[in-house]
């Protein structure tokens, strides 16, 4: 079984974003960049599965600027046999992603592509979702666990008041979920193996994929400052709190 997953390089989750002072956009200068985590458990997921004798190949992919090869090398010091980067200098959006991602997988053809349920930088949530309407494949979302069985993979979700799985014919699409892995760190020696394992870049012409923005972001702005908390005596007390704002 062979394994695609599409990787996003983001803004560290440790790091306070900072809006610019224009509000065009979040101030990424100086700022430590990571691989999405949400990626970094499908990458996970992905080994795993190598290591269990399931899977026979990873090849991580990434559609982003030249510096996004440093997620790329994590996925291979996790990992990962090789890597495709799809370079582009502008930003490129959910669809775009979609379509460079569907051209490689049809070049590829990967058993399974695991992907992030959405990126913590623009929280889209819908390569995925597109990918496998473009693919015409099945696809399970936020799963939380996975397991193959011979030509079908089962995906576990959460849903509202409990769990739910689906049983899906391979070739698949499955987006992760945070409960599904604890990714591992990459060991001194998987760091330096993967400076010598294959990284190929690419650009979106190379796939015939028109990336230019379709959207446009009128402004980013810091969300409105909370206000200090009322302690109140008892439920009586809350009670005309609330109504004195207006919500009961």
């Amino acid at each position: 079984m062979k394994i695609m997953v599409p990787v996003k390089r983001v803004l560290d989750y440790n790091v306070k974003p900072r809006v610019k002072a224009d509000g065009s956009g979040v101030d990424l200068a100086n700022a430590k960049m990571s691989l999405n985590p949400f990626d970094e458990i499908a990458v996970e997921e992905a080994v795993r599965l190598k290591e269990q004798g399931i899977a026979s190949e990873v090849v991580a992919v990434s559609v982003g600027p030249a510096k996004a090869q440093d997620v790329l090398r994590t996925a291979l010091a996790m990992g990962a046999d090789r890597a495709i980067l799809v370079q582009s200098d502008t930003e490129v959006e959910p669809l775009g992603v979609a379509k460079i991602l569907q051209v490689i997988a049809d070049d590829e053809a990967p058993d399974l592509i695991l992907l992030g349920k959405q990126a913590i930088d623009d929280d889209s949530n819908q390569v995925g979702q597109m990918l496998a309407a473009l693919l015409g494949r099945p696809q399970g979302t936020f799963a939380s666990k996975l397991v193959v069985e011979g030509e079908h993979v089962l995906v576990t979700r959460e849903v509202d008041g409990g769990l739910e799985t689906l049983r899906l014919a391979l070739p698949a699409i499955v987006t992760t979920d945070l409960r599904l892995n604890e990714p591992r760190y990459a060991s001194l020696p998987g760091i330096m193996k993967a400076k010598s394992k294959p990284l190929a870049i690419r650009t979106p012409r190379d796939y015939g994929v028109d990336v230019t923005p379709r959207l446009t972001t009128l402004k980013v702005a810091e969300p409105a400052v909370r206000g200090a908390g009322i302690r109140v005596a008892n439920v009586d007390g809350l009670l005309v709190k609330l109504r004195e704002l207006g919500v009961a």
